[in-house]
């Protein structure tokens, strides 16, 4: 496989140089700005998230697997995407500390744009939309005809699954968001919005990628382009699943933990003062 790849594409193109320097880049600015930062107290695990996320986006851009999907297997470029948009960026934003993102992300100047950006409902739609029209055959061939507008509508998709995740994670406890039975409704309803382009994806039996078509069974003979394809909506779903079923988890799991610290404990919300008698008031149901 590997010669093959040598002899068809230059080292360059196998590894990315650029992607590498970008990389570099965000571990510099990370190391410096926030690990030696006096200003934040970053833990063991934010720090794990961290490099974890940046060994992930070492491996699908500056490796030749960022290659294969460009050429060969479209599964491979869904499996880039889903990594990229379902594991990469939901570790990022774990990685960094609240008072990094009250300083440089919910300022004053940026309160407002946040607000629009990262409303709920409106993340739920534009990121799963975005992926949707991007993942058509007929919108997708269009697209890679032209680079730049390749990396522009994968820009955008990548921004607006940052904003989603930020929805899910709720990183900044200040920030008026969801409740814990909200955001996991919220996961449940974006499971489900890309279920019927995986689907399609998963039963379809024509071929719908020239690109891909061209160059099916370069490596694996048996692998034809609608194996490709079916292997394309099982991977997206596998990884949108598995990464929504841990922070459905993980939500639970907290929203279990701050109901057992309430046991025994004075609700002030359900206390009424009445003539110097405190009166405490059966919570609604």
């Amino acid at each position: 496989m590997f010669e093959i790849l040598l002899h068809e594409h230059s080292l360059y193109a196998l590894f990315k140089l650029h992607w590498l320097i970008l990389i570099l880049a965000i571990v510099y600015f990370y190391v410096k700005n926030v690990i030696r930062s006096p200003l934040y107290n970053v833990t063991a695990w934010q720090k794990t998230y961290f490099f974890t996320a940046v060994f992930l986006g070492f491996l699908i851009k500056c490796t030749p697997l960022d290659v294969l999907g460009s050429h060969y297997f479209f599964s491979v470029h869904v499996f880039q995407m889903a990594f990229a948009y379902f594991v990469i960026i939901p570790l990022l934003i774990l990685s960094l500390p609240v008072n990094f993102l009250r300083k440089y992300i919910w300022g004053h100047r940026t309160k407002f744009a946040l607000n629009i950006l990262a409303h709920p409902w409106l993340t739920l739609v534009t990121f799963n939309g975005l992926l949707t029209l991007y993942l058509i055959p007929s919108i997708f061939n269009l697209v890679h005809m032209n680079v730049v507008v390749v990396y522009i509508v994968q820009v955008v998709i990548f921004f607006s699954a940052i904003f989603m995740w930020w929805v899910i994670i709720h990183p900044v406890p200040e920030i008026k968001g969801f409740g814990h039975l909200m955001r996991a409704l919220y996961i449940f309803l974006a499971s489900v919005a890309l279920f019927p382009i995986g689907f399609f994806y998963v039963i379809i039996q024509n071929e719908f990628f020239p690109m891909y078509v061209e160059t099916a069974g370069t490596f694996i003979p048996a692998f034809t382009a609608v194996y490709d394809q079916q292997a394309a909506g099982g991977i997206l779903k596998i990884i949108q699943l598995a990464s929504y079923a841990v922070a459905l988890l993980v939500i639970l799991f907290k929203w279990g933990k701050i109901e057992e610290d309430r046991e025994g404990t004075i609700d002030d919300e359900n206390i009424r003062y009445v003539r110097g008698v405190v009166v405490h008031l059966d919570k609604k149901k």
